[in-house]
C-alpha cells in the first residue's frame, strides 16, 4: 500500500483495545457474558463464532451503538464505554460494517469525504483521497460513480477505504468477505493485510469463516452463545483439532 499516511498517537503502553467483563443485554436476554478480549496496538484479532454467538454485538459494543450493563471498554487503557461513537471514531477507532453499507447514492468521492466527518482542515482531507486513490487505483477510476453501481468487492474496497479517511488506528470489520467472490476475497484479504503492515493499523474482525480470518490474525476469540469460549494465537486456532471440529467447522 502506498501514498496515505497516518497521525499516530503516542506509543501505547498494554493493549490499545481491551474490553473487560464486559454484559450486554438485549431486554430481557443476556446476549454477552463477561467478555475479555485486548487487541494490540498493530495487530489484527479475529472474533470467531457462529450465528448467534454475539460477534456483532461485540462490535456494536466496541464502537458505542451498545452500552455494557456492567464491565469496561477501553481505548489506551483509558474508559470509553460512556463515550458517544462519535468521540470514539475521535480517538481513532473507525468501522467497516456488514454487507459493506456504502451510500449508494452518492459517489465514490463523496463517500470518502463522509469518512472524513469528524476531521477538520480540507485541504489535508484532499490529499488524503488522492493518497488513497493512489493504494485504490480502481476507486480512482470510479471516483464520480454512484457507489451503489460498484460491484460487491469494489463496495467493500469503498467501505475500507472510506474508514482510513478518520486516519483509524484500529478498525472494526464485520465480515468482511461476505458474499464476495473468490478473487474479491483474496483482494480484499490482501488489502486487510496490506494497511496494517504500512500504515500500522490495528484490526479487530469479525468472520464467519474462519480459516480466513485466522490466516491473516495473529490472535483469535471464538465466542459461544456470548461469552469467550477460547481465545490464543492464531495457529494454534486453527491447528488444533479438537478446536476445528467444536468450533470452526469440521476437523481435517
Amino acid at each position: 500500500m502506498t501514498g496515505l499516511e497516518l497521525v499516530t498517537a503516542p506509543e501505547t503502553r498494554g493493549p490499545l483495545l481491551e474490553l473487560k467483563d464486559v454484559d450486554v443485554f438485549y431486554r430481557p436476554s443476556q446476549a454477552l457474558t463477561q467478555v475479555s478480549l485486548q487487541v494490540g496496538p498493530g495487530e489484527i484479532v479475529s472474533l470467531l463464532g457462529g450465528n448467534a454467538s454475539g460477534k456483532s454485538t461485540t462490535m456494536k459494543t466496541v464502537l458505542g451503538l451498545l452500552r455494557p450493563a456492567a464491565g469496561q471498554v477501553l481505548l489506551d487503557g483509558e474508559r470509553i464505554d460512556t463515550l458517544p461513537t462519535r468521540a470514539r471514531v475521535r480517538r481513532g477507532i473507525a468501522s467497516v460494517p456488514e454487507a459493506r453499507r456504502v451510500f449508494t447514492g452518492m459517489t465514490v468521492e463523496e463517500n470518502l469525504h463522509i469518512g472524513a466527518f469528524t476531521r477538520a482542515g480540507r485541504g489535508e482531507i484532499r490529499k488524503d483521497i488522492e493518497r488513497l486513490y493512489e493504494s485504490f487505483p480502481r476507486l480512482a477510476e470510479r471516483r464520480t460513480q454512484h457507489a451503489g453501481t460498484l460491484s460487491g468487492g469494489e463496495q467493500q474496497m469503498l467501505a475500507f477505504a472510506r474508514a482510513l479517511m478518520s486516519r483509524p488506528r484500529l478498525i472494526c470489520m464485520d465480515e468482511p468477505t461476505m458474499g464476495l467472490s473468490p478473487l474479491f476475497v483474496d483482494r480484499v484479504l490482501d488489502m486487510i493485510v496490506d494497511v496494517n503492515r504500512t500504515l500500522g493499523v490495528a484490526v479487530l474482525m469479525v468472520e464467519q469463516n474462519a480459516e480466513l480470518a485466522l490466516s491473516i490474525a495473529s490472535r483469535g476469540y471464538v465466542l459461544r452463545t456470548g461469552s469467550i469460549a477460547l481465545h490464543g494465537q492464531a495457529g494454534a486456532l486453527l491447528d488444533d483439532p479438537s478446536v476445528r471440529e467444536s468450533y470452526l467447522g469440521k476437523a481435517t
